[in-house]
């Protein structure tokens, strides 16, 4: 398998997680499984999140129905607890229809639990320290992303975009800002 094919894969497994997590406030009903993301069948039993305040990034994820990938892999990744902390974070996180562009299968590669690692990698790709509203992001801008790698910004005729994915809304949080994306953001390989 390629080496995009499985950072994807954990970046999904960390999503899943992460919607997991935000969800256990309420119990789905039936037509909450009919829309299940096909990772939360390949993806393990995540431990129970910390309480979480309802104004944080992971709240806001797991309150979108547009983010129940994402969520998942945060859980698969275990990862939701660092996304929850006190921050100040960005989070760049993509939409469902952004993991689906995905090739078939990487995203449930992903969340396995012996991909744990490289998802989480994948998902690390996607949070930096710092708020970063859009209006404090300039054309050419390297991002240090929470796994030691950059992303760029562009900003051309007033859309914002991070390496190849665009920012399509942005929510604010209290630890921090979520910019919804719709693309996977794949870290470099290399240094």
């Amino acid at each position: 398998m390629s080496r995009v094919s499985w950072l994807v894969s954990a970046m999904l497994v960390t999503v899943t997680a992460a919607s997991i997590a935000c969800k256990k406030k309420e119990e789905p009903g039936p037509a909450a499984s009919a829309t299940a993301s096909p990772v939360s069948a390949v993806a393990p039993k995540p431990t129970a999140p910390p309480p979480l305040d309802p104004n944080n990034i992971v709240s806001i994820a797991m309150a979108s129905k547009d983010h129940t990938t994402l969520v998942a892999a945060l859980q698969a990744a275990d990862y939701v607890t660092s996304i929850a902390n006190p921050g100040p974070l960005t989070v760049f996180a993509p939409t469902d229809a952004a993991f689906a562009k995905l090739p078939a299968g990487t995203v449930e590669n992903l969340v396995k639990p012996e991909n744990q690692a490289a998802l989480k990698e994948v998902l690390k790709y996607h949070a930096t320290t710092s708020v970063y509203e859009t209006k404090h992001l300039k054309d050419g801008q390297k991002l240090g992303m929470a796994n030691g790698k950059n992303a760029t910004i562009r900003v051309v005729d007033g859309v914002y975009t991070i390496n190849d994915a665009t920012i399509v809304a942005s929510v604010r949080g209290s630890n921090g800002i979520v910019h919804v994306i719709d693309g996977v953001l794949l870290p470099p390989e290399g240094r």
